[in-house]
């Protein structure tokens, strides 16, 4: 008789136990309560002679920094529907106590009843290891030679999970209200220039010569005739005028900012949902109601 691996034994275990729990039994979590996960199913033991399954192997990962350990089978509670295992009473220097697993090997008698002497050890939950079991066997009982599984049925002998059957599922269906961005349009801002005829007004000063011609009353003679009858120059004035001088220069007209606002609107949406509900049929005293 020797104990021997899960899937060293089957490699192709999954498809080998399609139809049992043993077709993903790594796929387990190991649980002491409801909520506190202590590790996960690696694999499993079985005993080549009988095909019973006698330990599952248990990763406690950060619970014990990684250490593999033997779980007896008769510890363990499965709850199919959550893929999980149960470990009742377990406590974390139960798990530091025990030998770590390193491969078949080192699974020996002596090995496998210092597990036995660590899973033996009563707690304060824990009086009895199965409920309806004989007690756990003491090393006094046996010996190496006469030492058999059944002396050990709280640790060996399978838990019966009918406490945990698969539950019936109702489903409902519920509007899950979800938003996509999408692109509804683009606007371009851009410029183009406009011509148009302006005027504009400037006043300018054009300078002009008036000659004014006068009759002298007096009878009083010349008294400058070196100049008299002479022909030629006599005066000389400069004559100016202004002209409108236009140029045009650019000036800031206008200052326009683009941006970007968000209006929030509320969308209302209707659909038909479903909803199952239970029907039960069956006489009020043999049906409990919770």
């Amino acid at each position: 008789m020797a104990l021997v691996s899960l899937k060293k034994t089957y490699p192709d275990y999954r498809n080998t136990f399609s139809d049992n729990s043993l077709s993903h039994l790594d796929d387990y979590s190991v649980y002491v309560d409801a909520d506190n996960k202590v590790g996960s199913v690696e694999d499993g033991l079985f005993d080549d002679t009988s095909g019973q399954f006698r330990y599952l192997i248990v990763d406690t990962g950060p619970w014990i920094f990684g250490k593999k350990v033997l779980l007896p089978i008769g510890r363990a509670e499965f709850d199919n529907s959550k893929e999980r295992v149960y470990v009742s009473g377990l406590t974390k220097k139960q798990v530091e106590d025990l030998p770590e697993y390193n491969g078949t090997a080192d699974v020996d008698y002596d090995y496998e009843e210092n597990v036995r002497g660590v899973y033996r050890e009563p707690t304060a939950s824990q009086s009895a290891p199965v409920s309806g079991t004989a007690a756990y066997a003491t090393s006094g009982d046996y010996s190496r030679d006469d030492y058999t599984y059944d002396r050990d049925p709280g640790l060996y002998q399978m838990r019966d999970t009918a406490d945990r059957t698969q539950p019936i599922r109702l489903y409902e269906e519920r509007l899950i209200a979800d938003k996509t961005r999408s692109k509804t349009g683009d606007v371009v801002v851009g410029k183009r220039v406009k011509t148009e005829t302006a005027n504009v007004s400037v006043p300018v000063n054009k300078e002009r010569v008036v000659v004014e011609r006068t009759t002298p009353t007096g009878k009083t003679a010349a008294t400058d005739v070196n100049h008299a009858f002479e022909d030629g120059e006599v005066a000389r004035v400069e004559v100016y005028e202004e002209k409108a001088n236009v140029r045009k220069e650019a000036f800031v007209r206008e200052e326009v900012s683009v941006r970007k606002e968000t209006e929030e609107e509320m969308v209302n949406e209707q659909a038909t949902i479903r909803r199952e509900e239970l029907d039960i049929d069956g006489a009020n005293d043999v049906v409990t109601n919770r």
